[in-house]
């Protein structure tokens, strides 16, 4: 049975009399990739703030093993173009990075060309590599990404999404990605989460496109949804 890594017990959370969290219990185990999902308002990125320690529930708890190593990428970084710092001075900033680990993660997150230039010069896809990279030089357990294909492109939003499906394969770290690309990344989820302030469901990608609440949040993408999914599903049913 894979260990739990966090455990997340009735988190709740407002703000000025509004609810933004109600409840919030779930579990996050060794090796799984959790998909957060929900309308924009819903209280995602609150959740993700309290799981980093950034802000306090009113109530609850968040649990975390003394195994459990963080990485994050944020939903928005946007470097001082006033301070003039490298992608590698980037990368190396605040930690101890060896100069091999760190030209393996470059490789890996395909960032080897742009070490070298300026971090306001990065373009959106490149800047969201770069902070995967520097969230993987913390050798994490357990990954933590707010939205990270936000504002790419449909191209940039299948190389990041495939980059992300790879680590989790080949590094076996559990994944928390909050994203509203459903088609995109609901057959790599070993878990969805759909949250409306409270979790209107969880469960596996299969058992979740058929509940209801999810099918009344997002109705607009049900056919492009049901679509790929059960594309994908046949493709790997035939391997």
């Amino acid at each position: 049975m894979s260990e739990t890594l966090i455990h997340v017990d009735q988190v709740s959370l407002s703000h000025h009399t509004k609810s933004v969290l109600d409840q919030v219990s779930f579990e996050l185990k060794a090796g799984e990739f959790i998909t957060l999902i929900g309308p924009n308002g819903a209280g995602k990125s609150s959740l993700i703030k309290i799981l980093l320690g950034l802000i306090k529930p009113d109530s609850g708890s968040v649990k975390k093993s003394s195994k459990v190593r963080l990485g994050y990428t944020p939903q928005k970084f946007i470097p001082n173009e006033f301070i003039p710092i490298t992608v590698t001075g980037f990368l190396k900033l605040n930690q101890k990075v060896s100069a091999d680990f760190l030209a393996d993660t470059a490789q890996l997150t395909g960032i080897e060309p742009i070490l070298a230039s300026e971090l306001k010069s990065l373009s959106g896809g490149e800047m969201q590599r770069v902070l995967l990279a520097r969230a993987l030089l913390a050798k994490p357990n357990v990954l933590i990404l707010d939205e990270p294909a936000q504002n790419l492109d449909v191209n940039g939003q299948m190389h990041l999404y495939k980059l992300i499906q790879d680590i989790h394969q080949q590094q076996g770290c559990a994944v928390l990605m909050v994203s509203h690309d459903l088609h995109r990344v609901m057959k790599e989820s070993t878990q969805v989460l759909c949250l409306y302030h409270h979790i209107c469901c969880m469960g596996q990608p299969e058992s979740i496109l058929k509940d209801a609440q999810f099918n009344d949040l997002f109705s607009d993408q049900m056919d492009e949804l049901m679509a790929t999914y059960e594309h994908h599903h046949n493709h790997c049913h035939e391997d």
